[in-house]
């Protein structure tokens, strides 16, 4: 082919030829939520890829739709991708997305996790569903261990609407004093320091050997109890999302570690991004909190179900049920730092390509263990990102001597 039948080279600037970074993250997290709808996937392995669907969903919505946001806020059309979408289009079409993405989760969690789970013997019951014994049985672990640590908060001119935690449950409630037709709001925050469901008591030798019940039904169950003297309305259980996107100029700053300090504690007063509301719950429950979070009706996702499937992570960490779960992976040992008697002997032999999670990561640990011991190394320098709340790797970085760069 010459030159002048040849095609013409693509012009690399045109929008077209890219895929929007935003709407791409959400197709990744659609793989995660087809882990949980393959049947051939062990049960209880798609229970915990539908909790981290959601948590990859609140993360998404933290970071990469709160950022999004503020753009729309600044009047800034277009974000900074590529394909150069619009920033308003790009929200739209996120709502669109999840919306879709919500309906298939909960489709898979109620028509065919559930009923799975309970055909082996475990069970998520509804307060309608509770029986006159597990009530007698919540009565008592709501008076010795919820009710101390709960408290409501009344919403009115004195009381302005409450500042509450990022991807915190809660429920709504509206209330009147006896004799007053004004209506009145108040919010209960379910406490995290409380387990998501609540254990009932199963018949020993019986069929099932674990109920729980959520946390939030216990709470509404015993409403009376929190608001004395008060003549109880309609209430409903949501939960917030907040902005909690960092961006920070190293070049800018004297003092990074100052920033980001002073950067985190702001993600705790982020505004709000998305409400997440039960699908039953009441028009004027709805109103009053997009109005009280400065929310867009866009915003707002009824759930057709639970709220916060983060809380499968415990039904996930049951003991025993290993026909449910997959094969524990023992990653195999790195023959050559195997053999050494340090890391860097073995690489001083040569180079060597360590595959995660594949090949164990303890030789990694090692490695900087001995940079952090070793008062010959100038310096460590790597990428950390995420780490555990007890990292052997940060530990090593905090005993490094001070002359190394951290």
């Amino acid at each position: 082919m010459d030159s002048a039948t040849a095609p013409p080279a693509p012009d690399l600037a045109d929008p077209a030829l890219y895929i929007n970074r935003e709407l791409s993250w959400l197709e990744f997290n659609r793989r995660v939520l087809e882990e949980a709808q393959d049947p051939e996937v062990p049960l209880l392995e798609r229970l915990k890829f539908l909790a981290i669907f959601e948590s990859n969903l609140d993360e998404f919505f933290m970071v990469r739709v709160g950022g999004l946001q503020q753009k729309v806020q600044a009047g800034i059309a277009y974000g900074s991708g590529a394909d150069h979408m619009p920033v308003k289009e790009q929200l739209e079409r996120i709502e669109q997305t999840v919306r879709r993405m919500t309906a298939d989760n909960y489709r898979c969690l109620q028509e065919s996790l559930l009923p799975a789970l309970e055909r082996e013997g475990i069970l998520l019951r509804r307060l309608k569903d509770l029986t006159e014994a597990d009530r007698r049985h919540l009565r008592l672990i709501f008076q010795k261990e919820i009710f101390p640590v709960l408290t409501p908060l009344a919403i009115d001119p004195g009381h302005p609407f409450p500042h509450l935690l990022n991807k915190s449950l809660n429920l709504a409630v509206t209330l009147r004093r006896p004799g007053d037709e004004e209506v009145l709001f108040a919010v209960v925050q379910a406490p995290a320091v409380l387990a998501r469901f609540v254990p009932l008591p199963v018949e020993p030798g019986g069929p099932i050997k674990h109920v729980f019940t959520p946390l939030e039904a216990v709470i509404r169950m015993h409403l009376p109890d929190l608001f004395p003297g008060m003549e109880l309305g309609k209430d409903a259980i949501f939960r917030v999302t907040r902005n909690s996107d960092i961006e920070i100029d190293d070049d800018e700053v004297e003092d990074l570690l100052k920033t980001i300090e002073q950067e985190v504690r702001k993600r705790r007063r982020g505004a709000a991004v998305r409400l997440q509301l039960e699908d039953e719950a009441p028009v004027e429950i709805e109103q009053f909190l997009t109005t009280a979070l400065d929310l867009d009706p866009s915003d707002v996702i009824r759930i057709p179900g639970i709220l916060d499937l983060n809380g499968l992570f415990q039904i996930h960490g049951l003991p025993g049920y290993p026909h449910l779960r997959d094969k524990q992976f023992v990653p195999q040992l790195v023959h050559e730092f195997n053999q050494a008697p340090d890391p860097f002997t073995a690489i001083r032999g040569r180079d060597i390509l360590v595959h995660h999670p594949y090949e164990s990561f303890g030789c990694v640990v090692d490695f900087v263990n001995a940079a952090a011991d070793d008062d010959r190394v100038l310096a460590v320098k790597q990428t950390l990102y995420r780490t555990s709340s007890d990292s052997p790797i940060v530990r090593a970085l905090q005993r490094a001597p001070t002359t190394a760069s951290r």
